[in-house]
């Protein structure tokens, strides 16, 4: 079995590391991958360097750490070893990168992936220090969609006959089937006739880049999760309201000054993440839970009263989305702002509201809605075909162009609706160099220019938002499933049972033995394209054992409950 990750330096139009640093000098400079891979391998020790590297084997770009790492009784802070990372193999410490996006590190991301998942699927079912009676609380799965900003190229099949939509292979409906073909004020054709195919390099695509709103797609991802934030307020209060005309008490609560105030009896807990459509522009998949509120445990996660129902949720939130809407601030090239809304609404189609339910039978099941986002939390631009790094001065030249395809035109919008106010002559008639607002992230007061973000985020197409986000009381979070998974860990590596209980420094709950380490940054990426190979390769193996081990155990289970309902009949 191979690596099928990458073994040469990637190219970047940023600056940044490669995937290998290449920098083993022992070796010839015109040295092949697998001859660095055998040189490697015939050392005498191969296997502690194999097993030195393993918490990042699998990892694309991996940290390498240097500094000295010391053993501290903690009762009486007696420094009981001390050591170099010179000591060690390659003289340094790898860590995974830790990257959430399955592009740019598939090992890192699958980990991600899998605590995505065992979040958002606890805030429906409990589980991970949520309360199991979680289960009893209404819940929907809720898709906002972006509105449009001109006809694209989409692939639409009117009734599906497959079994799996990941693989459908269903004759789709013409694209954009019109009586009267003709062409639009630009001279571009206006329908297109053709059968799209689910990879089709065309889907996505604007039929016409002229009459394409780009700078209105550039403003909606940027203010979309603005827009988020005020529907869920919107339906909070439709559902405050519905509680009072109902005549549901309202809890009373007592803050720190011991003042007391009346409260809605319920509230809205979601678990949320963003996908990037082909055409670039940003849409939502939600879970909104309703929870109740206790008067005297506000923290607590209850079920909402009987009052309230699953149906209401969905109203609430059909409602909200077809409502809530608002204006961006004033920018010099529309002083008016642009509009902010969901869906289309010429079409009527603002949000799909789906029931969840969790027998794990249905359309919509708790693993499949958890599943599904959870994918959708290590993606990013991929399905625009755009994947570029941080976009600044120096490069945009390369990627941004007014009279480019869709997406230079979409970064083209980014940069010119985010420069600087004061300076509202076209791109082309001043400098583009911006330092304030290419590099530098926003500082804690209100930015001369609302649209300044722009800049930053236009490798994301506008959009600077994180691709996972919940509410404080929907789940876990991702630092208390990371801490379980190393305390799982220190627990699976203590083999010497005279030096006790090890454990770093945050951990001072019992008289324990602790590491701390004195690092510094020395690098990104393996030393050479032959560890990258190795390396890579020994995670691969490690996991193709673990889905077999699994895969086998699903089988058992399997045989075992065929076995009991053959002896129950």
């Amino acid at each position: 079995m191979v690596s099928t990750l990458d073994l040469a330096p990637w190219e970047h139009s940023a600056q940044g590391a490669g995937s290998n640093a290449d920098t083993w000098t022992q070796l010839p400079p015109l040295f092949t991958t697998a001859g660095q891979a055998l040189d490697r391998a015939g050392r005498p020790d191969y296997f502690g360097w194999l097993d030195h590297i393993r918490a990042a084997a699998g990892c694309t770009r991996p940290i390498r750490l240097t500094g000295s790492v010391h053993t501290v009784e903690a009762n009486t802070g007696r420094i009981l070893d001390a050591r170099h990372t010179d000591q060690l193999p390659d003289a340094a410490i790898y860590k995974a990168c830790g990257n959430r996006r399955g592009s740019v590190c598939p090992s890192c991301s699958r980990t991600y992936q899998r605590d995505a998942y065992q979040l958002l699927r606890a805030g429906l079912v409990g589980g991970k220090g949520v309360p199991e009676t979680v289960s009893r609380h209404p819940a929907v799965f809720a898709t906002f969609v972006a509105p449009s900003f001109g006809t694209v190229h989409t692939r639409r099949v009117r009734k599906h006959t497959c079994t799996d939509r990941r693989r459908c292979d269903c004759r789709p409906e013409p694209c954009h089937a019109r009586r009267d073909a003709g062409t639009c004020s630009h001279g571009q054709p206006a329908v297109c006739w053709a059968r799209h195919d689910r990879d089709e390099p065309l889907l996505g695509q604007p039929l016409c880049l002229d009459c394409y709103d780009h700078d209105h797609q550039a403003v909606f991802n940027l203010f979309a999760a603005e827009l988020w934030h005020r529907t869920k307020q919107t339906a909070e209060r439709a559902l405050r309201k519905l509680a009072r005309s109902r005549r549901i008490p309202f809890p009373q609560l007592v803050d720190a000054n011991g003042k007391a105030r009346r409260v809605s009896p319920v509230r809205l807990s979601h678990g949320k993440a963003a996908e990037m459509q082909r055409r670039g522009a940003v849409h939502f998949h939600v879970l909104v839970r309703l929870d109740g509120v206790d008067s005297n445990d506000p923290a607590a996660m209850i079920p909402p009263p009987a009052g309230l129902t699953l149906d209401d949720l969905a109203q609430a939130v059909t409602d909200a989305a077809a409502s809530t809407g608002f204006a961006t601030p004033a920018h010099p090239d529309r002083p008016d702002g642009w509009p902010m809304a969901w869906g289309d609404e010429g079409k009527g189609k603002f949000v799909d509201i789906r029931p969840i339910t969790l027998t794990g039978v249905g359309e919509v099941s708790d693993g499949m809605v958890a599943g599904y986002l959870a994918k959708y939390a290590t993606k990013s631009t991929e399905a625009t075909g755009h994947t570029t790094t941080r976009i600044t001065g120096d490069n945009v030249d390369t990627h941004a162009d007014a009279e480019g395809d869709h997406i230079a035109r979409l970064i083209d919008a980014c940069w010119r609706i985010g420069r600087a106010t004061h300076t509202p002559a076209p791109l082309g008639d001043r400098p583009k160099r911006q330092p304030g607002l290419d590099t530098e992230p926003a500082g804690s007061g209100p930015p001369a220019n609302p649209y300044a973000r722009l800049r930053r985020w236009a490798h994301m197409l506008g959009y600077g938002g994180h691709f996972l986000t919940k509410a404080r009381r929907y789940s876990v979070t991702f630092k208390i499933l990371r801490d379980t998974r190393v305390d799982f860990r220190r627990q699976q590596e203590r083999t010497d049972e005279t030096a006790g209980v090890v454990r770093s420094v945050d951990h001072l709950d019992a008289e324990t033995t602790l590491i701390v380490g004195t690092l510094t940054f020395a690098g990104v990426g393996w030393h050479t394209s032959g560890d990258a190979l190795l390396a890579n390769t020994a995670a691969a193996m490690a996991r193709a054992r673990h889905e077999a081990g699994r895969e086998e155990l699903a089988h058992e289970a399997g045989l075992q409950v065929v076995a009991s309902a053959l002896r129950a009949a």
